[in-house]
């Protein structure tokens, strides 16, 4: 990975790159190596202008296992921004304080914008309704050290398709490997915009629309599920018409095979029973333990120069 790249979509680190993160991230996590001074004196500014709590620890977490340093600009209220302060003079400051700036943020296209006018490199931490490079990362990291690989399976994605940005980043993520299959399972209300659709046929990735799980749990290896996300709704009354469409339990892992897994990038609602927590397939919390060491070495590839 060369030095001061940005990582603002998942397709902004190809194939090969990808895997280098993840050797990287399985080396720190069987112990194979250490990198508790490989970012000695570097500083990580996470500038998050929307509500965070996993990613946030995670890549402080990361960065401290990693001997760096990090400085914290959350939301609007305590800052300069509450006085007016724009975007671009906000994270134009954290450049200059900073070797790496993560961000979050509401709006599409705050990182991009970010990465065109600081020199220190941007790692898109979570935007609008389509971005989250490194939960997917983490995904399919997790999918790879569960099975083996990540080629040749059969996934399916359910929930909120339409304004999740965790399942759209994974879609994306998918077009760059060769899925057996991907089932998009989702209330009508929320289907993939038709741009998904175009994208994942001109990749040639075989996927379904469905509106059940029924039909397939037993055939899949990964079932994703995400919320409902209540906060990227509009309308009030259209979120209370597809609230609770899907609840993932116990008669629902049973109908897997024992070897597949479940994932959430959490937190979950009332989209996946604390009841299924007590089987193999659940791989949520061990999922959020790995995304430590996937932005450990991500940050390591990235301000160390080391591949």
């Amino acid at each position: 990975m060369s030095a001061h790249a940005d990582v603002v979509d998942i397709s902004d680190l190809p194939r090969d790159e990808l895997e280098g993160v993840f050797r990287v991230a399985d080396r720190i996590e069987n112990r194979e190596i250490d990198l508790s001074h490989s970012l000695e004196g570097k500083v990580m500014a996470l500038a998050f202008f929307e509500p965070s709590t996993r990613t946030r620890l995670s890549f402080e977490s990361a960065m401290c296992r990693l001997g760096g340093k990090s400085i914290t600009f959350l939301e609007s209220v305590m800052t300069s921004a509450a006085k007016g302060e724009n975007f671009a003079d906000t994270v134009r400051m954290l450049d200059y304080y900073s070797d790496v700036i993560v961000i979050r943020h509401s709006v599409e296209g705050a990182s991009r914008f970010a990465a065109e006018v600081c020199s220190s490199p941007i790692i898109n931490a979570g935007e609008g309704m389509t971005y989250h490079p490194t939960q997917t990362m983490i995904d399919l990291y997790e999918v790879q050290k569960c099975l083996g690989r990540v080629d040749g399976l059969k996934y399916a994605i359910v929930g909120d398709l339409r304004h999740a940005r965790v399942t759209s980043s994974l879609i994306r993520g998918l077009m760059m490997f060769r899925p057996d299959m991907l089932y998009l399972v989702s209330p009508e209300r929320l289907r993939v915009p038709e741009e998904t659709r175009r994208s994942l046929s001109a990749a040639k990735v075989r996927f379904e629309e469905r509106t059940s799980l029924t039909e397939i749990l037993g055939s899949v290896d990964i079932v994703y599920v995400t919320r409902i996300q209540k906060e990227r709704f509009g309308d009030a009354l259209e979120y209370e018409r597809v609230r609770g469409s899907y609840s993932f339990g116990e008669d629902d892992v049973k109908r897997m095979k024992r070897e597949s897994i479940v994932l959430h990038a959490l937190p979950r609602v009332d989209e996946l029973s604390p009841a299924v927590d007590k089987y193999p397939q659940a791989k949520y919390f061990e999922q959020a333990r790995r995304g430590v060491f996937v932005r450990m070495a991500l940050l390591h590839r990235m301000l160390s120069g080391e591949r």
